[in-house]
C-alpha cells in the first residue's frame, strides 16, 4: 500500500507597481513564497524575463529541490550501510530549453557533490548515489534526466 503526503504552499505576488498587468513591464515579477510556520521567502522570475536577481526564481528552487532530496536520500542510504558521512556540500546546475514561443522547459540537472566519509567503502559509497536517484521523490516527478558526478574523499 502506499502513503500519501500532502504538501502545502502559498505564493503572494507582491509585483503590482500601481497599474497592475497593464503593460509587460508595468509590473514586477517579484513574490513571496509562504509556507506555514515558515520564514517567507522572497521570490522573482529569472533575470533574463524581467526579474529580480537577488531572489530566488522557480528554475533555481526546482533545482535546489533535486539537489536537496538527493543529498537527503545519499545521506539515509550511507547512515544504514555503514559510510559515515561527515560533510556533503553539491553544486549543482539546471539547464532549461527555451522554445521559439516562450515557452520553456528543463533539459537536464546535473548534480556534482562532493562528500567527505570517515568510514565505510568508498566504492559503495559511489553506488548509493544511483540508488539515491531511484529512490529521490523529486527526480521521479520530472521528465528530464537528473545526473551525478560525484566525489568522494576519505578523511580519517
Amino acid at each position: 500500500m502506499s502513503k500519501e503526503h500532502q504538501y502545502s504552499t502559498t505564493i503572494r505576488w507582491t509585483g503590482n507597481k500601481g497599474t497592475g498587468t497593464s503593460e509587460y513591464r508595468a509590473y514586477s515579477r517579484e513574490h513571496i513564497l509562504q509556507i506555514q510556520g515558515k520564514p517567507m521567502m522572497p521570490c522573482s522570475s529569472d533575470p533574463v524575463f524581467n526579474g529580480d536577481p537577488t531572489r530566488y526564481n522557480p528554475e533555481e528552487l526546482l533545482v535546489a529541490a533535486l539537489s536537496a532530496c538527493h543529498m537527503l536520500w545519499y545521506l539515509h542510504l550511507c547512515s544504514v550501510r555503514g559510510i559515515v558521512v561527515v560533510d556533503y556540500t553539491d553544486t549543482a546546475a539546471g539547464i532549461m530549453e527555451e522554445a521559439a514561443d516562450g515557452s520553456g522547459r528543463g533539459a537536464s540537472v546535473v548534480l556534482k557533490p562532493h562528500i567527505k566519509i570517515s568510514a565505510g567503502d568508498v566504492k559503495l559509497a559511489e553506488e548509493l548515489h544511483v540508488v539515491a536517484n531511484k529512490m529521490c521523490f523529486i527526480a521521479n516527478s520530472v521528465n528530464f534526466p537528473v545526473r551525478h558526478e560525484a566525489t568522494i574523499e576519505i578523511r580519517p
